[in-house]
C-alpha cells in the first residue's frame, strides 16, 4: 500500500486538492482510503465520502494533533489495509509550524497557498523542508512576479522537493500530483518506520491542565524569551 501524508498550514487547500486527486486515482481503478486527523471538529470525513471510499477520522481533541497522528499511525496502515487500499491518504491538522508528520519511506506532500506571503516557507518548518512534494495553491489570485517569488523562497528552504502549482478549483495540476502517488514506493508495514525529524517538546505544567499564569505555576519542558537579542 502506498501511504501517503499531507500537511500544510490550515487553509491552504489541502483536502480540496486532494480530492481531485483521489478522482484521478478512482479513475484509474485504484483502490483509495482517506483518513483526517484534526483537532477539535472536521467535515472533511463528509467530503472525501462522496467520492464513496473508506474514510476514517481522529480528533486530538486536548493533545497535540501531529504527536496524536504519531500515536495512530499503526492503527491507521492497519484500519486502510482491512479496506484492502492500495493507496492511503492521510491528510494531518499540522497546526504548529515546528510539526514534523513526515515519515521515512512514505510520501510526503506540503500544500502551501501564495496568499500567505513570501515570508511564510522560512516560518513553517520541518513539515515544509522534509517534504518530498511541494504543493503551491491560490496561484491563479496572484501575479506572475508574486509566483515566482513564492516558488523561490520555496526552494531556498526545500532545494530537493518538486514543486507542483496546483488550482484546488479546477484541479488543474493534480493529474501530475496523481502520477508522482503512483511513482512512490508502496510500503508492507508502517511499524519501525522513523519520522524524518523530531517532534516538538510538549511536556510541562500545561500539558498536563495548568490554567493559572506564572513562574511558581510552571514546571516540566518551560522555554523563557530571550530578551537580551533586542535590547537596546
Amino acid at each position: 500500500m502506498r501511504f501517503i501524508i499531507v500537511t500544510g498550514p490550515p487553509s491552504a487547500g489541502k483536502t480540496t486538492v486532494m480530492l481531485h486527486t483521489v478522482r484521478h486515482l478512482l479513475a484509474d481503478g485504484i483502490r483509495v482510503a482517506a483518513c483526517k486527523i484534526d483537532c477539535l471538529e472536521t467535515s472533511d470525513d463528509e467530503r472525501y465520502g462522496t467520492l464513496d471510499i473508506p474514510v476514517a477520522v481522529g480528533l486530538s481533541d486536548y493533545l497535540c494533533p501531529d504527536h496524536y497522528y504519531a500515536a495512530n499511525l499503526e492503527e491507521i496502515y492497519n484500519w486502510a489495509a482491512e479496506q484492502a487500499a492500495e493507496v492511503l491518504i492521510l491528510e494531518t491538522a499540522g497546526l504548529c509550524h515546528r510539526c514534523a508528520p513526515a515519515v521515512k519511506g512514505c510520501l510526503s506532500i506540503c500544500m502551501i497557498d501564495n496568499l500567505s506571503g513570501i515570508d511564510t516557507p522560512q516560518k513553517v518548518g520541518p513539515v515544509l523542508d522534509t517534504a518530498d512534494i511541494i504543493v503551491i495553491t491560490k496561484g491563479d489570485i496572484v501575479s506572475q512576479a508574486e509566483r515566482e517569488v513564492f516558488h523561490q523562497r520555496i526552494e531556498m528552504i526545500n532545494p530537493v522537493a518538486k514543486i507542483l502549482a496546483v488550482n484546488g478549483l479546477n484541479g488543474l495540476g493534480t493529474l501530475r500530483l496523481k502520477k508522482e502517488i503512483l511513482l512512490s514506493s508502496p510500503i508492507k508495514q508502517i511499524e519501525g518506520k522513523e519520522l524524518r525529524s523530531s517532534m516538538p517538546a510538549a511536556i510541562c505544567s500545561y500539558c498536563t491542565g495548568e490554567t493559572m499564569i506564572g513562574s511558581s505555576y510552571q514546571m516540566g519542558n518551560v522555554k523563557k524569551v530571550n530578551f537580551g537579542r533586542w535590547a537596546k
